[in-house]
């Protein structure tokens, strides 16, 4: 883990806020000269903390309605099965995020897309190319607070 001072925790959360900021702007934000600011950004993005920057788009505004988190359970858990696995569900643009958990599931995915009969073809290509034990669908009604930057 890679120690970071007060600096470098405000220019990371001024990004989460606003990643098309210019240097010129982040700079004034976190009180440094833009070269200084330049160069701290240089040592984060080459340390691998900070890993380009991203737009966050309206999905509502896109007509992407439906959330639903998709709970899996498996009986294979073995090296070829898992990675069979992970590269089908990842062919699948509508899973957003795919995560391997502890407790009474295997797997955690969360599906965005535009309404049930979206989410139904969406079930079936998951379930069409790997053999899984059970498979339980959660469907969001409101996101009260929804991709939060980190806590720095």
């Amino acid at each position: 883990m890679q120690k970071l001072d007060n600096i470098d925790r405000r220019i990371l959360s001024e990004l989460q806020k606003d990643a098309g900021l210019s240097q010129r702007e982040l700079a004034d934000r976190v009180g440094l000269s833009q070269n200084a600011c330049w160069r701290r950004l240089k040592t984060l993005s080459e340390s691998g903390l900070l890993q380009g920057s991203t737009a966050r788009i309206d999905r509502q505004a896109l007509g992407l309605d439906l959330v639903v988190f998709v709970m899996l359970r498996t009986r294979h858990h073995s090296a070829d099965w898992l990675q069979a696995f992970r590269s089908h569900v990842l062919t699948i643009p509508e899973v957003v995020d795919f995560h391997r958990i502890g407790g009474d599931y295997d797997y955690l995915l969360k599906v965005v897309t535009e309404d049930m009969t979206s989410y139904d073809k969406v079930y079936q290509r998951l379930i069409e190319k790997v053999e899984l034990d059970s498979v339980t669908s959660y469907f969001a009604m409101e996101a009260i607070a929804e991709g939060r930057p980190l806590p720095l």
